[in-house]
């Protein structure tokens, strides 16, 4: 007898870092590695499962800005010229290990990898890796989601229904251009709710989210279920709720399988252990280490001292590991349903660029929870599209604001060290909804004035910007952006307001930040 199911959920997020203003730009690194380390990988694997009719089942978000990305000509481009490079940077390894029998078959395990993705992302994906996500869509092994247009934490906007409006409308719009068809999904950016998004995401058609423990056991009223089945909010609006047990499992720094001492150590790379000499012709800034992504030494353990990376040890463990996360699952999923009289499901949700890049072994275990499945006969794997469509009725309960951040609140993104940020934000959505409530039948070049106005403001209010710089890796960057989209803004708001438009600009400022090419500005006139 089944005793319930689980449904994995990757959400695949970049935030917009094209920039055509430069030959090289250190943080496209993001893009090409995510793509070397995660979404080339989970084709492959996608591919693997499918040649050996495993029932595989996934859902995955693929949020508006990194769509854009994977679909820039530009960025396709940058990218084959980055594999080449580290093709190029494996035959120096080869040539500078050729002696070294441990390290060597370490080197060779790269050049295999980029020689795989080159061949793959050119070839075989035609450089458009959207296009397999869409064949696996539409067999209906994977449910793709949408999300908020550029990553937006919507509670902190939630008195701004017009942006709120904003980054709902064109992550659906940029999603139906895609895929042909309407999201019925919708990625929380950081599993950020409010009560009475609900409201708002209905109105664009959108059926389901993912709402953290927290979140649901507060709600009004509290599930009967807990975190086991769905709940569905007064208006119809069904939110799955995260399970902690099994995301920690994975995702614990300290006792997350990812932090088992034998696989392979992220932080140490030779980009920073080799001579720059050597290593300079091989990173963006000939000056500036950074990751290269060849990296010889296993995790070990809180040491400088590390053991060397062995990939077949990597693999013994990647396999114990999944079938303990199958064994742990069936006995949760057994508790629950007994107390339940019904079968409970378990949602698990991830950032997927945890799997292969974050951690390297990441899709081998992906590979190998799906493999260890059949050994389960009475647990399956499922989507949330289809969890929504066997869900039933629903326990009514409205879930508390909360997010998954530190703390389960917006600490991450408001705190004295990016809270400057929102009294620019928040004026360009002002100064924004007065544009699109005095100019509300513009056509033409005014027009595309205006939608550009549109995207600035939404590129500002990305989650990323005040998450950099609170962390305080990439800051100066994050704060470039910001002020970036707050200066174009600020000239476009003052040309309309004064009548005159300088058309040139205006065109090099759209080639820059092309995202939403389909974007209507007058989303944004007044909610009142």
């Amino acid at each position: 007898m089944k005793i319930g199911s689980v449904a994995l959920v990757l959400n695949a997020h970049l935030p917009f870092v094209r920039q055509p203003d430069y030959p090289q730009f250190l943080e496209e690194r993001w893009l090409f590695e995510s793509l070397s380390e995660c979404y080339l990988p989970l084709l492959r694997l996608f591919a693997r499962l499918e040649a050996d009719k495993i029932p595989w089942k996934l859902t995955m978000s693929l949020s508006p800005t990194l769509t854009a990305m994977l679909g820039d000509p530009l960025l396709q481009n940058r990218y084959i010229a980055w594999l080449s490079n580290q093709q190029e940077l494996a035959v120096r390894e080869m040539e500078r290990l050729a002696n070294d029998p441990e390290h060597l078959p370490l080197a060779q395990m790269y050049a295999d990898l980029y020689r795989q993705n080159y061949e793959d992302f050119t070839v075989l994906h035609g450089r458009n890796i959207l296009t397999a996500f869409n064949f696996y869509f539409k067999k209906g092994r994977l449910d793709l989601m949408t999300s908020a247009a550029t990553h937006a934490f919507l509670p902190l906007y939630q008195s701004l229904p017009e942006t709120v409006a904003a980054q709902i409308e064109a992550g659906v719009v940029s999603f139906r251009s895609l895929f042909g068809r309407s999201p019925t999904g919708f990625w929380l950016p950081q599993l950020g709710w409010y009560p009475g998004l609900e409201q708002m995401l209905s109105a664009y058609g959108l059926q389901y989210t993912v709402v953290t423990t927290r979140s649901a056991l507060l709600g009004k009223p509290s599930p009967r279920y807990g975190s086991y089945a769905p709940v569905a909010c007064e208006n119809g609006f069904t939110c799955f709720v995260r399970d902690v047990e099994s995301t920690n499992a994975v995702w614990s720094e300290d006792t997350g399988y990812p932090s088992d001492p034998v696989y392979r150590e992220f932080y140490r790379d030779i980009g920073y252990d080799l001579p720059l000499d050597y290593i300079g012709p091989f990173i963006d800034l000939k000056q500036v280490r950074t990751f290269t992504g060849f990296k010889y030494w296993a995790i070990t353990g809180h040491t400088d001292n590390k053991h060397l990376y062995r990939p077949e040890k990597a693999a013994a463990k990647v396999n114990e590991h999944a079938e303990n996360f199958i064994y742990s699952r069936r006995r949760q999923l057994n508790k629950a349903s007994a107390y339940m009289r019904k079968q409970a499901l378990i949602v698990s949700p991830f950032d997927a660029e945890l799997f292969g890049h974050w951690w390297y072994e990441g899709v081998m275990w992906l590979e190998a929870v799906f493999r260890n499945a059949k050994n389960a006969p009475d647990m399956s794997f499922i989507t949330l599209a289809e969890a929504y469509r066997e869900s039933g009725d629903c326990c009514r309960s409205v879930p508390e604001f909360g997010s998954w951040g530190e703390d389960g609140f917006a600490g991450v993104w408001l705190d004295k060290s990016n809270d400057w940020l929102y009294r620019h934000t928040f004026k360009l959505v002002e100064r924004m909804t007065e544009l699109a409530d005095r100019f509300p039948d513009e056509s033409g070049l005014r027009e595309r004035v205006l939608n550009q106005a549109a995207r600035e403001t939404m590129l500002a209010q990305s989650a990323d910007w005040p998450f950099l710089l609170r962390a305080g890796k990439s800051g100066s960057f994050a704060r470039r952006q910001i002020e970036d989209a707050v200066t174009n803004f600020t000239r476009i708001y003052e040309m309309m307001c004064a009548n005159t438009v300088g058309t040139e600009w205006v065109t090099r400022l759209e080639k820059r930040n092309n995202i939403f090419p389909l974007i209507n500005y007058r989303v944004f006139r007044s909610k009142n």
